[in-house]
Protein backbone atom coordinates (compact mmCIF):
# COMPACT_ATOMS: atom_id res chain seq x y z
CA UNK A 1 0.00 0.00 0.00
CA UNK A 2 1.19 3.59 -0.40
CA UNK A 3 3.59 4.98 2.20
CA UNK A 4 1.75 6.41 5.14
CA UNK A 5 -1.43 4.37 4.63
CA UNK A 6 -2.80 2.64 7.70
CA UNK A 7 -4.33 -0.77 8.23
CA UNK A 8 -8.08 -1.33 8.12
CA UNK A 9 -8.49 0.68 4.94
CA UNK A 10 -10.09 -0.07 1.60
CA UNK A 11 -7.94 1.58 -1.01
CA UNK A 12 -9.32 2.51 -4.45
CA UNK A 13 -7.43 1.46 -7.55
CA UNK A 14 -7.63 0.13 -11.10
CA UNK A 15 -6.98 -3.19 -12.82
CA UNK A 16 -4.80 -2.07 -15.73
CA UNK A 17 -6.28 -4.57 -18.21
CA UNK A 18 -9.51 -2.58 -18.01
CA UNK A 19 -7.72 -0.47 -20.65
CA UNK A 20 -5.60 -2.91 -22.63
CA UNK A 21 -5.27 -0.43 -25.52
CA UNK A 22 -3.71 2.27 -23.33
CA UNK A 23 0.00 2.45 -22.56
CA UNK A 24 1.32 2.35 -18.99
CA UNK A 25 1.99 6.14 -18.98
CA UNK A 26 -1.59 6.77 -20.15
CA UNK A 27 -2.95 4.50 -17.42
CA UNK A 28 -0.86 6.21 -14.75
CA UNK A 29 -2.18 9.57 -15.94
CA UNK A 30 -5.76 8.32 -15.94
CA UNK A 31 -5.50 6.80 -12.46
CA UNK A 32 -4.03 10.05 -11.18
CA UNK A 33 -6.88 12.03 -12.77
CA UNK A 34 -9.34 9.70 -11.09
CA UNK A 35 -7.60 10.26 -7.75
CA UNK A 36 -7.20 6.57 -7.12
CA UNK A 37 -4.17 5.27 -5.26
CA UNK A 38 -3.06 2.00 -6.84
CA UNK A 39 -2.82 -0.15 -9.99
CA UNK A 40 -2.90 -3.89 -10.47
CA UNK A 41 -0.64 -4.20 -13.52
CA UNK A 42 -1.56 -6.95 -15.98
CA UNK A 43 0.94 -9.51 -17.17
CA UNK A 44 -0.41 -9.92 -20.70
CA UNK A 45 0.04 -6.43 -22.17
CA UNK A 46 1.33 -3.78 -19.78
CA UNK A 47 4.03 -5.74 -17.91
CA UNK A 48 4.62 -8.95 -19.88
CA UNK A 49 5.84 -11.98 -17.97
CA UNK A 50 9.63 -12.07 -18.04
CA UNK A 51 10.15 -8.48 -19.20
CA UNK A 52 12.08 -7.29 -16.17
CA UNK A 53 13.08 -3.98 -17.74
CA UNK A 54 9.42 -3.15 -18.40
CA UNK A 55 8.57 -4.20 -14.86
CA UNK A 56 11.16 -1.86 -13.38
CA UNK A 57 10.07 0.98 -15.68
CA UNK A 58 6.36 0.64 -14.91
CA UNK A 59 6.96 0.24 -11.19
CA UNK A 60 9.10 3.37 -11.15
CA UNK A 61 6.63 5.48 -13.13
CA UNK A 62 3.80 4.31 -10.88
CA UNK A 63 5.60 5.34 -7.70
CA UNK A 64 6.93 8.57 -9.23
CA UNK A 65 3.29 9.56 -9.82
CA UNK A 66 2.54 9.03 -6.14
CA UNK A 67 0.66 5.80 -6.81
CA UNK A 68 1.19 2.27 -5.53
CA UNK A 69 1.58 -1.01 -7.36
CA UNK A 70 -1.37 -2.89 -5.88
CA UNK A 71 -0.55 -6.28 -7.41
CA UNK A 72 0.88 -8.08 -10.42
CA UNK A 73 -2.05 -9.54 -12.34
CA UNK A 74 -0.33 -12.52 -13.91
CA UNK A 75 -1.90 -14.98 -16.30
CA UNK A 76 -0.08 -17.93 -14.79
CA UNK A 77 -2.51 -20.87 -14.77
CA UNK A 78 -1.62 -23.16 -11.91
CA UNK A 79 -1.07 -26.73 -13.03
CA UNK A 80 -0.85 -25.72 -16.69
CA UNK A 81 1.46 -22.80 -17.50
CA UNK A 82 4.76 -24.27 -16.29
CA UNK A 83 4.55 -27.17 -18.74
CA UNK A 84 3.59 -24.79 -21.54
CA UNK A 85 6.64 -22.57 -21.29
CA UNK A 86 5.70 -19.94 -18.67
CA UNK A 87 7.75 -20.73 -15.57
CA UNK A 88 6.48 -19.28 -12.31
CA UNK A 89 10.05 -18.17 -11.57
CA UNK A 90 9.73 -15.73 -14.48
CA UNK A 91 6.40 -14.43 -13.14
CA UNK A 92 7.94 -13.98 -9.70
CA UNK A 93 10.99 -12.16 -11.06
CA UNK A 94 8.74 -9.79 -13.01
CA UNK A 95 6.62 -9.09 -9.93
CA UNK A 96 9.77 -8.28 -7.97
CA UNK A 97 11.02 -5.97 -10.71
CA UNK A 98 7.66 -4.22 -10.66
CA UNK A 99 7.68 -3.98 -6.87
CA UNK A 100 4.35 -5.78 -6.56
CA UNK A 101 3.18 -6.77 -3.07
CA UNK A 102 0.98 -9.58 -4.42
CA UNK A 103 0.85 -11.93 -7.42
CA UNK A 104 -2.45 -13.00 -8.95
CA UNK A 105 -2.63 -16.49 -10.47
CA UNK A 106 -5.44 -18.60 -11.96
CA UNK A 107 -6.67 -21.86 -10.45
CA UNK A 108 -6.57 -24.02 -13.55
CA UNK A 109 -8.83 -23.85 -16.61
CA UNK A 110 -12.07 -25.49 -15.57
CA UNK A 111 -14.64 -25.30 -12.82
CA UNK A 112 -14.76 -27.83 -9.98
CA UNK A 113 -17.44 -29.95 -11.64
CA UNK A 114 -15.40 -30.23 -14.85
CA UNK A 115 -12.01 -30.90 -13.22
CA UNK A 116 -11.03 -34.54 -12.79
CA UNK A 117 -9.19 -35.81 -9.73
CA UNK A 118 -5.82 -36.05 -11.47
CA UNK A 119 -5.98 -32.45 -12.73
CA UNK A 120 -7.16 -31.20 -9.35
CA UNK A 121 -4.25 -32.90 -7.60
CA UNK A 122 -1.83 -31.39 -10.12
CA UNK A 123 -3.24 -27.92 -9.38
CA UNK A 124 -2.95 -28.49 -5.64
CA UNK A 125 0.67 -29.61 -5.92
CA UNK A 126 1.60 -26.75 -8.23
CA UNK A 127 -0.11 -24.26 -5.91
CA UNK A 128 2.00 -25.51 -3.03
CA UNK A 129 5.12 -25.21 -5.17
CA UNK A 130 4.56 -21.63 -6.32
CA UNK A 131 3.44 -20.48 -2.89
CA UNK A 132 6.66 -21.81 -1.43
CA UNK A 133 8.78 -20.23 -4.18
CA UNK A 134 7.20 -16.87 -3.39
CA UNK A 135 7.87 -17.18 0.35
CA UNK A 136 11.58 -16.44 -0.05
CA UNK A 137 10.70 -13.27 -1.97
CA UNK A 138 8.14 -12.31 0.70
CA UNK A 139 5.44 -11.94 -1.92
CA UNK A 140 2.05 -13.53 -1.25
CA UNK A 141 0.08 -15.22 -4.01
CA UNK A 142 -3.69 -15.03 -4.52
CA UNK A 143 -6.05 -16.85 -6.84
CA UNK A 144 -8.26 -14.95 -9.24
CA UNK A 145 -11.85 -15.58 -8.07
CA UNK A 146 -13.44 -16.53 -11.36
CA UNK A 147 -15.84 -18.84 -13.13
CA UNK A 148 -14.28 -21.63 -15.15
CA UNK A 149 -11.58 -22.23 -12.53
CA UNK A 150 -11.37 -24.04 -9.20
CA UNK A 151 -12.25 -20.75 -7.49
CA UNK A 152 -15.58 -20.56 -9.30
CA UNK A 153 -17.52 -20.34 -6.04
CA UNK A 154 -16.74 -19.40 -2.46
CA UNK A 155 -16.98 -23.04 -1.39
CA UNK A 156 -14.76 -24.32 -4.19
CA UNK A 157 -12.19 -21.60 -3.41
CA UNK A 158 -12.15 -22.60 0.26
CA UNK A 159 -11.90 -26.27 -0.67
CA UNK A 160 -8.85 -25.54 -2.84
CA UNK A 161 -7.17 -23.32 -0.25
CA UNK A 162 -7.78 -25.95 2.41
CA UNK A 163 -6.31 -28.68 0.20
CA UNK A 164 -3.23 -26.57 -0.61
CA UNK A 165 -2.90 -25.49 3.02
CA UNK A 166 -0.16 -22.91 2.55
CA UNK A 167 -0.01 -19.61 4.49
CA UNK A 168 1.39 -17.74 1.48
CA UNK A 169 -1.68 -18.40 -0.66
CA UNK A 170 -5.03 -16.59 -0.50
CA UNK A 171 -7.75 -15.45 -2.90
CA UNK A 172 -9.12 -12.36 -4.54
CA UNK A 173 -12.89 -11.82 -4.72
CA UNK A 174 -15.34 -10.31 -7.16
CA UNK A 175 -19.11 -10.43 -7.45
CA UNK A 176 -19.94 -13.57 -9.46
CA UNK A 177 -21.73 -12.76 -12.70
CA UNK A 178 -25.51 -13.00 -12.36
CA UNK A 179 -25.47 -13.39 -8.58
CA UNK A 180 -27.99 -11.35 -6.60
CA UNK A 181 -27.08 -9.07 -3.71
CA UNK A 182 -27.87 -11.52 -0.91
CA UNK A 183 -25.85 -14.30 -2.55
CA UNK A 184 -22.91 -11.91 -3.09
CA UNK A 185 -22.96 -11.01 0.59
CA UNK A 186 -22.97 -14.69 1.53
CA UNK A 187 -20.13 -15.43 -0.92
CA UNK A 188 -17.88 -12.67 0.40
CA UNK A 189 -18.57 -13.57 4.02
CA UNK A 190 -17.71 -17.20 3.34
CA UNK A 191 -14.22 -16.44 2.01
CA UNK A 192 -13.60 -13.24 3.99
CA UNK A 193 -10.67 -14.51 6.12
CA UNK A 194 -8.84 -15.52 2.94
CA UNK A 195 -9.54 -12.41 0.82
CA UNK A 196 -6.74 -10.07 -0.21
CA UNK A 197 -8.15 -7.60 -2.75
CA UNK A 198 -11.45 -7.26 -4.61
CA UNK A 199 -12.24 -6.44 -8.24
CA UNK A 200 -15.10 -3.98 -8.56
CA UNK A 201 -17.62 -3.59 -11.39
CA UNK A 202 -21.35 -3.41 -11.97
CA UNK A 203 -23.15 -5.34 -14.71
CA UNK A 204 -26.79 -5.24 -15.77
CA UNK A 205 -28.53 -8.13 -13.95
CA UNK A 206 -30.38 -9.25 -17.08
CA UNK A 207 -27.44 -8.81 -19.46
CA UNK A 208 -23.95 -9.40 -18.00
CA UNK A 209 -22.37 -8.04 -21.19
CA UNK A 210 -23.86 -4.63 -20.37
CA UNK A 211 -21.36 -2.78 -18.18
CA UNK A 212 -23.21 -0.26 -16.08
CA UNK A 213 -22.06 2.81 -14.11
CA UNK A 214 -20.76 1.80 -10.69
CA UNK A 215 -23.13 4.33 -9.12
CA UNK A 216 -26.03 2.04 -10.08
CA UNK A 217 -24.52 -0.67 -7.90
CA UNK A 218 -23.43 1.62 -5.08
CA UNK A 219 -25.84 0.14 -2.54
CA UNK A 220 -24.52 -3.37 -3.19
CA UNK A 221 -20.90 -2.33 -2.98
CA UNK A 222 -21.46 -0.24 0.14
CA UNK A 223 -22.71 -3.37 1.89
CA UNK A 224 -19.82 -5.44 0.54
CA UNK A 225 -17.20 -2.87 1.54
CA UNK A 226 -18.65 -2.71 5.04
CA UNK A 227 -18.18 -6.47 5.27
CA UNK A 228 -14.65 -6.24 3.86
CA UNK A 229 -13.74 -3.62 6.46
CA UNK A 230 -14.50 -6.14 9.20
CA UNK A 231 -11.18 -7.91 8.53
CA UNK A 232 -9.20 -5.03 10.08
CA UNK A 233 -6.74 -5.46 7.21
CA UNK A 234 -5.95 -3.22 4.26
CA UNK A 235 -7.46 -4.23 0.90
CA UNK A 236 -7.39 -2.72 -2.57
CA UNK A 237 -10.74 -2.32 -4.31
CA UNK A 238 -9.78 -2.33 -7.98
CA UNK A 239 -12.06 -1.07 -10.74
CA UNK A 240 -12.56 -3.35 -13.72
CA UNK A 241 -14.96 -3.41 -16.70
CA UNK A 242 -16.07 0.21 -17.12
CA UNK A 243 -18.87 1.06 -19.56
CA UNK A 244 -17.72 1.04 -23.20
CA UNK A 245 -14.07 0.89 -22.08
CA UNK A 246 -14.39 4.67 -21.91
CA UNK A 247 -11.99 6.80 -19.83
CA UNK A 248 -14.82 9.21 -19.02
CA UNK A 249 -16.88 6.32 -17.66
CA UNK A 250 -13.86 5.35 -15.60
CA UNK A 251 -13.56 8.83 -14.11
CA UNK A 252 -17.21 8.75 -13.04
CA UNK A 253 -16.78 5.28 -11.58
CA UNK A 254 -13.59 6.36 -9.85
CA UNK A 255 -15.48 9.09 -8.02
CA UNK A 256 -18.09 6.57 -6.88
CA UNK A 257 -15.38 4.14 -5.80
CA UNK A 258 -13.55 6.80 -3.78
CA UNK A 259 -16.76 7.66 -1.96
CA UNK A 260 -17.53 4.02 -1.23
CA UNK A 261 -14.02 3.37 0.09
CA UNK A 262 -14.11 6.48 2.26
CA UNK A 263 -17.37 5.46 3.90
CA UNK A 264 -16.59 1.76 4.38
CA UNK A 265 -17.09 0.60 7.92
CA UNK A 266 -18.99 3.70 9.00
CA UNK A 267 -22.20 1.65 9.14
CA UNK A 268 -21.96 -2.11 9.50
CA UNK A 269 -24.27 -4.33 7.49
Amino acid sequence: MPDGEVENRILPGLVSVTFRKLTPPQIVELVSLGRLVGVEWGGDVHVPHGDLARGEEVGRMTRDAGLAVAAYGSYFEVGESEAEGLPFASVLETALALGAPLIRVWAGRSGPAQTDATTRQRIIADSQRIAELAVAARVPVAFEFHGGTLTETAQSALDLLCAVHHPNLATLWQAPVGMDDAACVASLRQVLPQVRNVHVFHLAPDNPADRRPLAEGAARWRTLFNILSETNRAHYALLEFVANDDPQSFLRDAQTLRELCASAGSSRS
